[in-house]
């Protein structure tokens, strides 16, 4: 679901089904995207592409991670998340320090790594300003939401939630996904999602249709209705 003027992010790694869902993930979260499986075509990317982030493998055959962080810092202000198997502190410190904004270790949630892009370009001042799905319109950074011609007012951990299931929107998410990215934890009761989720529903419902939708089993989903 790319939007007009979408960041652009590109995607080096290597395993492909990895890469694969990478892709997916971001497309589906309104980002443009581009994916390789190395470092061969960096520089020309970097040119021809002009990513707004990188999602970039430490891993690589040939150049690494390591090695291509700074090629993108010479000549690029793009936000850097890093991808790797390793998770010793002394990696984490390597990447950090040679200029990366951010650093995921696999296997990770995918939800959980769209909303680390989405937080790494909203600190750079690159993330859309507003996002819409049906007749809801969010603006995260002025905690604005509006359905139709009516503001919705929220609290902070409902706007949260409404931010990140936004990001997420036509994908379902998991109750442990949602703590992850809202409440920053997995191991916590899950009824804490249902009763914000409920609460941030009746709101939304207040104002219009059905948008937030509870997939029996598997999670919740933000869209519109056809």
């Amino acid at each position: 679901m790319e939007r007009v003027g979408a960041p652009r992010v590109l995607i080096v790694e290597d395993a492909e089904a990895i890469r694969a869902s990478v892709e997916s993930a971001l497309h589906d979260a309104g980002y443009k995207v581009l994916g390789r499986a190395d470092g061969r075509s960096f520089e020309q990317d970097l040119a021809r592409f002009r990513p707004d982030l990188v999602v970039l493998d430490v891993m690589l055959p040939g150049r690494d991670g390591f090695t291509l962080l700074p090629v993108l810092r010479r000549s690029s202000t793009a936000g850097v998340v890093m991808l790797t198997a390793r998770d010793a502190v002394s990696d984490r410190l390597r990447g950090l320090s040679g200029g990366a904004d951010d650093y995921v270790v696999k296997p990770f949630v995918l939800a959980e790594l769209v909303a680390r892009v989405q937080a790494v370009l909203r600190r750079l001042g690159r993330a859309p300003s507003t996002v819409q799905v049906g007749d809801l319109v969010l603006d995260p950074e002025s905690g604005v939401v509006v359905r139709g011609t009516e503001k919705v007012e929220l609290t902070s951990t409902e706007l949260k939630l409404l931010d990140y299931l936004a990001a997420q929107r036509g994908r379902v998410v998991s109750k442990t996904q949602i703590l992850a990215a809202v409440w920053g934890y997995e191991d916590y009761d899950p009824n804490i999602v249902e009763v914000h989720v409920s609460a941030l529903r009746r709101k939304l419902e207040a104002h219009g249709p059905r948008l937030l939708h509870t997939v029996r089993g598997l999670g919740y989903v933000l869209r519109a209705e056809e």
